[in-house]
């Protein structure tokens, strides 16, 4: 036994002498061959959540010795069989008061498209803003017209507020088939509109409208009513859209020049938006506070380090009260800004409900450490984390990024607190004034006797509140709307970080 281990001890010496002889110089190991056609994007996604995204700490793979390994860093890559699935598995499952903490991180791969819809408010479009209604005990939908946008088809061929429809190309909306019939399918279709006769949907008349290229602006209704004796402003505002910063100032001016004395902001179709623009408007409203703090965004621990080495960190935890807006950027970066339109209010009707979200909520959250701010109507959504736009290139930014594609994500980087640290309302924020939107009787947006408008009116000047809702009132589950489809639908962006200068 003992001749045996001696006569094969050499060529065991051999083969050791011919593994190491096969290893680089400095020990560090060979490159393996990975099949994965997707690494370059794959690879982007990682580094940027990695940087970037609000819940890194909860997500194991997210945590930076994942990388020390290059091998086993690009097999881990290569083991998604998209990017969008690696996306999707990089988000936290925590849940906050059994709600997910993380449920509008999304990726795109068509960052031009989704450029449009955020900053400009561009959409294919036909017009019809709507909400689809679910009545318990059927998997069956009901749509209901919110509001019809000026210019477009659904205008032209004479769809108005309230207006009912059940099918769309003679199918029924349903929970399994309203996503492609409203959103995925051909841009034109055929609406079947309703009414109700004993408490029951009866088929009235058939309208074929057509999406083309849209851009909406958000100041939907901007107006000074004198009811009893009393001039109020009302503005029926539907997205917080950086584009439209110059209408929404000149809306400010007429109500200043108008002498309002109170002022009902109606958002309760609008999702959110430019955390920019919120702060415009909350100074806009009030004019007292240039320079106070207006929010403060919470990041991830390791990019809150990375914030604190800037002399001006400050400038990116805080977003403050100002008194000059920006109403332009210029394709060459040139901007052109206008003096703020304050009213010096020092209390705020909103009208809000639970598709009021995300900027929206900021409006109420944090001017309500400086006003009285009065929320009429339901619960808000519960939606108080901003994203980002982040993009393939070295600082993350739209310059530079890679020719190669056009992904580009969009996930949750900051959570959003008012002056006084309240944030995380995931429950939404409660109404003050209870008041529930009927699809029987939506009225005429604008007008005194609209009910919810309605309800404002006389609580502002009688101080008095009507019945939540009305005693025939038909319960239902508000399933979805005309811009769920959007990507910027309910998100709130923030473009004041600091991306130069990361390891």
């Amino acid at each position: 036994m003992n001749t045996i281990k001696l006569k094969l001890l050499p060529l065991y010496v051999f083969s050791l002498l011919l593994i190491f002889s096969c290893s680089s110089d400095d020990g560090d190991p060979e490159p393996v061959v990975i099949n994965n056609p997707d690494e370059e994007i794959d690879d982007f996604i990682w580094k940027g959540m990695n940087f970037l995204y609000l819940y890194k700490t909860d997500v194991p793979d997210l945590q930076d010795s994942k990388a020390d390994d290059e091998n086993a860093y690009r097999q881990f890559l290569a083991s998604y069989d998209s990017p969008e699935s690696l996306f999707q598995d990089l988000r936290t499952t925590n849940t906050l008061q059994g709600e997910l903490e993380d449920q509008f991180s999304i990726i795109v791969d068509d960052y031009v498209a989704q450029e449009e819809n955020l900053f400009g408010g561009i959409t294919k479009n036909n017009g019809m803003a709507f909400g689809l209604g679910r009545f318990s005990g059927t998997d069956d939908l009901f749509g209901f017209v919110r509001y019809v946008l000026p210019g477009t088809d659904a205008e032209a061929k004479g769809v108005t507020r309230g207006d009912l429809f059940t099918t769309i190309n003679g199918t029924q909306l349903n929970l399994s088939n309203y996503r492609d019939l409203l959103f995925n399918g051909p841009d034109i279709y055929d609406v079947g509109f309703n009414t109700i006769e004993n408490n029951a949907f009866v088929p009235a008349n058939t309208v074929t409208l057509n999406k083309v290229e849209y851009t909406e602006n958000p100041v939907f209704i901007s107006k000074t009513i004198d009811y009893q004796g009393q001039k109020i402003g009302y503005m029926m505002y539907n997205s917080f859209t950086f584009a439209f910063n110059k209408q929404m100032n000149d809306a400010f001016l007429a109500f200043k020049n108008e002498g309002i004395t109170d002022l009902i902001l109606d958002l309760r179709y609008n999702g959110g938006g430019s955390v920019y623009t919120a702060t415009g408007l909350a100074s806009m409203i009030t004019g007292a506070y240039t320079g106070e703090i207006f929010a403060k965004s919470v990041f991830n621990p390791d990019y809150t380090a990375f914030i604190n080495q800037f002399s001006n960190a400050d400038d990116f935890l805080t977003d403050r009260f100002f008194d000059n807006i920006i109403i332009d950027i210029s394709d060459n970066d040139v901007i052109t800004s206008e003096p703020v339109n304050s009213l010096g209010l020092s209390r705020l009707h909103v009208l809000a409900s639970g598709s009021s979200a995300s900027a929206s909520e900021l409006i109420i959250n944090s001017l309500s450490s400086y006003i009285d701010v009065i929320q009429i109507g339901t619960s808000t959504l519960g939606k108080f984390q901003a994203s980002r736009l982040v993009y393939d290139s070295p600082d993350f930014r739209r310059d530079d990024a890679n020719p190669n594609h056009t992904y580009a994500m969009q996930p949750l980087v900051s959570k959003v607190a008012n002056k006084d640290d309240v944030t995380d309302f995931i429950l939404g924020l409660p109404a003050d004034v209870v008041f529930q939107e009927d699809f029987r009787n939506m009225g005429v947006l604008g007008e005194v006797d609209e009910p919810h408008l309605n309800v404002a009116l006389e609580y502002i000047v009688n101080n008095t509140t009507a019945a939540a809702r009305s005693k025939d009132f038909v319960d239902f589950e508000l399933v979805g709307e005309s811009k769920m489809n959007s990507p910027s639908y309910q998100r709130m962006y923030i473009d004041n970080i600091p991306l130069e200068g990361r390891n």
